[in-house]
């Protein structure tokens, strides 16, 4: 008709008519649910590497606030710290000093942002909030005792009170309707957790508590004090080592056979030194470590003191059954000295031993408690079944 114009079409409605039809698909919802939960995992994978890279340098991670290069120093902006992006945009580098972006920040994003998807496809929506706070901890943990050959208890012990908390307030973690028996299952998870490991490491210390090295000819030995609060270093030949990494309680000692010594200005022949934590002995004559600058000579025998494995580890088992429970404690120290024999196993035959004894055994605990997760309780149903008939 003359002079007719179409009305113009309501884009609100229009929009308001899409997104009906959007919600109303199942497989719509669940793809949004999930592109959801991948970005917020890798959000989540920048911020544990900043965990990583600061907490096991006594770095706070809200100072500075903004991430920076470890090399130039230089603030990123945020446009270049983007999750996944950045790294693949930037080639793996700085983009002020042209120094490498370890490979790490990437592979840490993604395999949270991995997990958090899964875990929110498999899992109840309660839980899923609680096993991504689980996976951050689990991931945290695994890369920087890779990296350092430490847990920090604030991973640990905050990790393990985190857990308690969880199982108060979403008692659907252990199945349980009660808020008080799913904090009781949490914190028996803890106490189990924490006591299988501490009896370990002590049945260890007993076993296999020294480590015996004999040499044809004297190699050169030294301890030095570390600078302002830092620990001692103890030398022997090329390789270096922290203090700490020897001794973990008092009994714990270090004998020394040696053709020669050094103890303030003082030279002996031919003694057996014995060194503590705190003091060194040679002969009758006791001297307190803070009262040496150093501490010098060759040996001919060394026996070391060592653990079966770190107290780290124990206060990580307290944080997996904290989360888990008790029966996946269990089922993680079975699942974890698996992993760690196969790949000692692997190692030896490839004729590759050193990278087994380069490997700590918190992340094979960590690959144990994600088995549980996903397939403990398929697993512990069908042992009972097959195997226990």
């Amino acid at each position: 008709m003359e002079g007719f114009e179409p009305a113009m079409p309501d884009c609100r409605f229009q929009g308001e008519l899409m997104f009906a039809v959007l919600i109303s698909d199942p497989l719509a919802v669940s793809l949004i649910y999930g592109a959801g939960a991948f970005m917020l995992g890798a959000c989540v994978g920048s911020f544990l590497n900043v965990v990583i890279h600061r907490v096991p340098r006594d770095m706070t991670v809200n100072k500075p606030k903004r991430s920076f290069c470890p090399f130039c120093k230089k603030p990123i902006p945020w446009y270049q710290n983007i999750p996944l992006f950045s790294w693949v945009v930037l080639r793996g580098k700085c983009a002020e000093c042209g120094a490498k972006i370890a490979f790490r920040y990437v592979l840490v994003e993604l395999i949270t942002a991995l997990f958090f998807i899964l875990i929110w496809i498999y899992f109840p929506w309660q839980i899923a909030l609680i096993y991504w706070i689980l996976i951050s901890l689990l991931i945290a943990a695994t890369f920087i005792d890779l990296e350092h050959y430490i847990i920090p208890d604030g991973i640990t012990i905050g990790g393990a009170i985190v857990g308690l908390g969880c199982a108060f307030i979403v008692p659907q973690l252990f199945g349980e309707v009660s808020h008080v028996r799913s904090l009781g299952q949490s914190a028996l998870g803890a106490v189990v957790g924490y006591g299988s490991l501490w009896a370990v490491v002590h049945l260890g210390k007993l076993l296999f508590g020294r480590l015996k090295e004999s040499f044809e000819e004297p190699v050169p030995w030294s301890i030095t004090q570390g600078e302002g609060e830092e620990e001692p270093v103890f030398r022997l030949g090329e390789e270096s080592t922290l203090w700490s990494e020897f001794f973990f309680r008092p009994s714990d000692r270090m004998v020394m056979e040696c053709p020669r010594i050094k103890v303030k200005s003082k030279e002996h022949r031919d003694v057996t030194a014995r060194i503590f934590y705190d003091r060194v002995e040679v002969g009758d004559q006791k001297i307190s470590l803070e009262d040496l600058d150093s501490l010098e000579g060759d040996a001919t025998e060394v026996v070391i003191p060592r653990e079966a494995m770190g107290f780290g580890d124990v206060k990580f088992m307290a944080l997996i059954g904290a989360f888990l429970g008790w029966r996946a404690v269990i089922f993680t120290v079975l699942a974890g000295s698996l992993a760690g024999a196969i790949v000692g196993l692997t190692a030896r035959i490839t004729g590759k031993q050193e990278w087994s004894s380069k490997i700590p055994f918190g992340p094979f605990l960590a690959l144990g408690a994600v088995i549980w997760m996903f397939y403990g309780w398929i697993i512990l149903r069908w042992y009972l079944l097959k195997v226990m008939g």
